[in-house]
């Protein structure tokens, strides 16, 4: 096996973000690419395999650990007591958001990658994947409160995915929008305030009639 010329796998992957950044994963050329990089086509499929593990290549570390942080989080909140739990949720989902905030401006790039170009690639779903483990971890909240709208009924996964979802996207737009990190900090803690108002209203529907 030839041996790997030293710097060519970095300059692809350079030039690749650029592309994708531009044009999407879609319609990314390798060729363009490739000529970018000072290289051939078949040099980035030596290296990763196609187009699709080329854009793998870039962002999923960053899509990992965005998830680790979350499940991390999530199961350190969800491992308190049950009163610790009720009392400190706010201020716990606070924190747990700087945290967040802090990943994705120190990734930022990667961040505009899987939101708005990953479309064609399985990470066009790495939105669901976070609602899908926030969801999750809402629901054992509510069972470990006693939450009774969780309990009857009222309030069903469907309803749950639907604002959680509302929610993440809301926390993208800082990216979608290219916010410099200061503007961001402010809008999440006020987009935190506005789903946990409406939360609390969920939490005690049945209570209020």
């Amino acid at each position: 096996m030839a041996k790997q010329i030293e710097g060519v796998s970095e300059r692809i992957l350079d030039c690749a973000k650029a592309e994708f950044l531009e044009k999407g994963f879609t319609d990314a050329s390798l060729r363009t690419i490739a000529a970018n990089a000072d290289t051939t086509t078949g040099s980035i499929y030596t290296r990763f395999g196609d187009k699709e593990g080329l854009f793998r290549a870039i962002v999923e570390p960053a899509a990992d650990g965005m998830m680790q942080i979350l499940l991390e989080n999530q199961k350190a909140f969800h491992a308190l007591a049950q009163e610790t739990q009720r009392r400190e949720m706010e201020a716990y989902s606070f924190r747990g958001m700087d945290v967040v905030l802090d990943y994705m401006y120190g990734h930022f790039e990667l961040f505009r990658l899987l939101l708005d170009a990953s479309h064609g690639t399985k990470f066009q779903h790495f939105l669901d994947e976070l609602v899908r483990i926030e969801v999750e971890y809402t629901y054992k909240y509510m069972e470990a409160v006693g939450c009774k709208t969780g309990k009857s009924g009222m309030v069903t996964e469907e309803f749950l995915h639907i604002v959680t979802t509302s929610f993440f996207n809301g926390v993208f737009e800082v990216v979608r929008h290219q916010m410099d990190k200061e503007s961001a900090k402010g809008y999440i803690k006020m987009l935190q305030r506005y789903h946990m108002a409406g939360f609390d209203t969920i939490y005690s529907w049945e209570k209020n009639g």
